[in-house]
């Protein structure tokens, strides 16, 4: 997959580098659930394709890289007794902690605040 664009995160190849953008510049960049979700799978894909070198990620907007999970949606769902909060915690723990053992470089460029993700 050449270029892969949800409406908030943008996930392409650039040469030999996987780029992954952060695209909620209103809400600090904060990381929804299926943008942990695809944030996971492409670099499961880019793991073990021999092309991809590097992983860069950055967002988009001046006031942050990423400001964490988007604890309003997680707000909302658990006061609704859904459930999600705690899967979306265990999902982007998981994702945190696949990228600390991320075997390929993995470079993020931080302009603004960082909380937390990615």
């Amino acid at each position: 997959m050449a270029e892969e664009h949800l409406e908030d995160v943008i996930i392409r190849r650039e040469g030999r580098a996987g780029r992954i953008t952060l695209n909620r510049p209103k809400a600090l960049n904060a990381l929804t659930y299926p943008m942990v979700l695809a944030i996971h799978d492409a670099l499961k894909r880019w793991e073990q394709d021999p092309e991809i070198a590097v992983v860069i990620l950055d967002g988009t907007g001046d006031r942050a890289l990423c400001a964490g999970g988007d604890v309003r949606a997680i707000y909302d769902s658990a006061s609704e007794g859904s459930g999600f909060a705690r899967k979306f915690w265990a999902d982007e723990y998981r994702l945190n902690a696949y990228i600390g053992r991320y075997p390929k470089p993995y470079v993020a460029f931080m302009d603004g605040i960082v909380m937390g993700g990615g």
